[in-house]
């Protein structure tokens, strides 16, 4: 039996989210160290973006409220 199949997993083995082979441990949610890599990767080139509101829709918003400054 080796030491790993002692103890308890916390979380349930999922697939890598780069490559899809079973999770691993030390690396978790991926596989390996390369598969974290590349998605290290992604993140620091900007690859994954969460959306925002557009410009525009800012702008309108801002001068529908006046700031208490404009009232003076």
């Amino acid at each position: 039996m080796s030491p790993d199949e002692k103890v308890t997993p916390l979380r349930p083995k999922r697939p890598c989210p780069e490559c899809g082979k079973p999770s691993v441990r030390e690396y978790y949610p991926f596989c390996s160290a390369r598969c974290k890599d590349i998605d290290l990767n992604r993140w620091l080139k900007g690859a994954y973006v969460i959306p925002g509101r557009d410009e525009e829709e800012e702008d309108e918003g801002s001068q529908q409220a006046p700031s208490p400054k404009d009232e003076e």
